[in-house]
Parts: structure tokens; C-alpha cells; sequence
């Protein structure tokens, strides 16, 4: 039998194509006391770097892992153990660890991404779980389905989840043929359509939480709820520079300094994403698409959109998370919905604060989606 009072501390897993990830350093020393949430360990993928939270307390009795080396997903870092465990039992559980197979949903055999034809052109996705729940991860301006690489296997636990890149985005179709709010909104109903889903929870960030509101507004009954996070839609103001920049942005040395305003914590923005990113916007149809979007929905530096009004009259049940630091799009609009909503500000934290605090962030809107009160 397992001993429960032992807990592991593995490398994560974030997103679907994930295998490997190095360990950067350990933020906490051998001896400290842990609690859920403490930021352990700091990991760098191909994708990014982040920090790995503790999912649970104790003291840290054992570090393994060293920083500088590559470890397998779901590897043996370190050990959590309460006084009362004994080192002899903690050298058996390092000992008969065996760091876990790749179960064959996420076997290199199986395809991390899907595709499906709607007839707002062929949309890229991700599903992974297989719970009775739906929820669909929406992205904003010039991201993509891996905006929720820290969030999506956490809610794939409770529910089926569907991440996918709007069109102009990702991998997805570019030409747009209504880039509007309500023009996206009828890609993601399109979506939902075509892969089976009846109704979703909706988790919208930045412009995909305005899309996630419109849609709700014009077909409430494909939503269950709404969770937004950093979300437009819910004031005027947004970053006009940002928008222009980052649509404008040539090279590295240009992108890099935008990029770094979506996040708290600027030494996330790593050369890789600047690349990933910079790699997106040479695409064929790319620039025709973002230069849409922000004339149609962001003009002037104001969002067009104004929907807060009409979803508190719509009686939906809605989370609201933002980062305290965003320099995107402000804070306090994270209170236009009053008593709507739920409403949750994350001090630490910037625009991508399902990156940066995704901890929180993951048991909020795994509490939100199963019903259970979040206090």
C-alpha cells in the first residue's frame, strides 16, 4: 500500500506535446515547511518557463532533482513529509519509485492536435478528458489553443475539454470572414456543432471571454457558465499601443518588449515564445487577419464591444478572474458585473494570469465548473 503521508513532487505535465521539462532551480530549501500553493521548483519547456506550485503541504524532506537536468514528465523532484515519517521510509518511497508510462492518451502515437471543417474554415483543437462536463478554453487577440497549457490537463480531471484556436489564430484557418466579437462567437457555436458538444462551460480569456459572452448572449442555451479571465468586453479601455504594437511588432528585438507586458513576471518571455509567436505572424494571412481584428474590435485604443450590461441581465453564472498587475486591459473591470459574478483579482499576476498563478487559477475554475462554492 502506498503510504499517503509521503507525497512526490514530479515534473508537470504541461499541454498535450510536453514530455520533458528541465529543472531551473528550487525556490524552497531541504527542511522547509510547504504549503498548497508555495511556488516549489521554476521548469523550462520547449514552450516556456513557470513555476511549479505545491499541490500539497508538509515539509520538504528530500530534493532530488537538480537543477540544469532534464527529467521525464511525472519524474521524482523531491519528497513532502510530515515529521513522523522516518528517513528510512523516505529512501523506500525514492527507492521503489517508478517514474509512471505515458498512458496511451498521450502516447506519441496519439495526435496531440485535431482538426474539423466548419463553415468558418478548418479550426485547429485540443480535447483531453473524458468527463460528462464540456468546457471549452477560448483564447484572446493573437494567441492560441496553447495559451492553456498549465490549465487544460487540470480540467481534463473533471470534464472534457476542448481548447481551440479561433480563426486568424494558431493553426487555424486566417481569412476571417466577420472578425468581430459576434462574427468569432459563430466560429466557437460552429465549433461546438461540429465536434458534438450540445452545451460548455465557456472559459474565455481577453477577447475569447468577449466571445464567450456573446455567444452565451446570443445561444444560452449552449452555455452552462461563463468563467472570463482578463477578459474584454466588460469596458472601454484596453491598451491601444499594445494592440498596435504587438500587430505591427517585425522582428524579435520589436516583439519581445509587448510580449513582456502580458506578463507580471517579464523573465516568462522567453526567447522560445518570442520565436513561437514571431514564427505565427509571418504566416500567410496572419497579418491581413490581426490588422481585422484590432480595426474592427479595438479601434482608437476602445473596445467596441460593451456587453457587461447585458450579461448581468441574462442571469448566467460567471467567474471572474483577473491579474491585479494587468497592463492589457484594467483590473477594474473586473468588477462590471457586481453581484453577477464571482470575482477574483490575483495580486503577482499580469493579462496571462492562467500562466502565471495557474494553481489558483485551476482550482477556481475547477470549483466554478463543478458547482462548488469557492469560498
Amino acid at each position: 500500500m502506498p503510504d499517503d503521508r509521503i507525497k512526490p513532487i514530479v515534473m508537470p505535465k504541461w499541454g498535450l506535446s510536453m514530455q520533458e521539462g528541465k529543472l531551473t532551480s528550487w525556490l524552497v530549501d531541504e527542511g522547509a515547511s510547504v504549503r498548497v500553493g508555495d511556488d516549489l521548483i521554476e521548469v523550462e519547456t520547449d514552450k516556456i518557463a513557470n513555476v511549479v506550485e505545491a499541490g500539497d503541504g508538509g515539509t520538504l524532506r528530500r530534493i532530488i532533482g537538480r537543477p540544469g537536468l532534464v527529467y521525464p514528465v511525472k519524474a521524482l523532484l523531491g519528497v513532502l513529509a510530515e515529521a513522523d515519517v522516518t528517513d528510512p521510509e523516505i529512501d523506500d518511497f525514492v527507492a521503489g519509485y517508478v517514474t509512471p508510462v505515458t498512458d496511451a492518451e498521450e502516447s506519441d502515437t496519439a495526435p496531440p492536435y485535431e482538426f474539423v471543417d466548419t463553415a468558418f474554415g478548418r479550426l485547429r483543437y485540443a480535447r483531453r478528458g473524458a468527463g460528462t462536463d464540456a468546457v471549452i478554453l477560448i483564447h484572446g487577440f493573437g494567441g492560441d489553443l496553447d495559451n492553456w497549457l498549465f490549465n487544460i490537463d487540470a480540467l481534463a480531471e473533471i470534464a472534457t475539454v476542448y481548447a481551440l484556436d479561433l480563426p486568424g489564430h494558431g493553426e487555424s484557418s486566417k481569412p476571417l470572414g466577420d472578425p468581430s466579437v459576434a462574427g468569432l462567437a459563430g466560429a466557437l457555436i460552429a465549433f461546438m456543432d461540429a465536434v458534438g458538444v450540445d452545451a460548455a462551460h465557456l472559459v474565455g480569456h481577453s477577447m475569447g471571454g468577449a466571445v464567450a459572452m456573446q455567444a452565451a448572449l446570443a445561444a444560452s442555451s449552449r452555455v452552462h457558465s461563463l468563467a472570463l479571465i482578463g477578459a474584454a468586453g466588460l469596458g472601454p479601455e484596453i491598451n491601444g499601443s499594445y494592440i498596435d504594437g504587438f500587430v505591427a511588432a517585425p522582428s524579435r528585438r520589436e516583439l519581445k518588449p509587448r510580449l513582456e507586458q502580458l506578463f507580471a513576471n517579464k523573465a516568462l518571455v522567453s526567447r522560445k515564445l518570442v520565436d513561437d509567436v514571431l514564427k505565427y505572424k509571418r504566416l500567410d494571412g496572419v497579418a491581413e487577419a490581426l490588422r481585422s481584428l484590432a480595426a474592427t474590435n479595438f479601434a482608437g485604443g476602445r473596445q467596441q464591444s460593451q456587453l457587461a450590461a447585458s450579461l448581468r441581465d441574462a442571469g448566467a453564472r460567471v467567474l471572474v478572474v483577473w491579474g491585479r498587475e494587468d497592463e492589457i486591459i484594467p483590473a477594474a473591470h473586473a468588477s462590471a458585473l457586481g453581484a453577477a459574478a464571482r470575482t477574483e483579482v490575483i495580486g503577482g499576476a499580469g493579462h496571462m494570469v492562467q500562466m502565471e498563478a495557474a494553481g489558483v487559477v485551476n482550482a477556481l475554475l475547477r470549483q466554478h465548473v463543478g458547482g462548488r462554492p469557492t469560498d
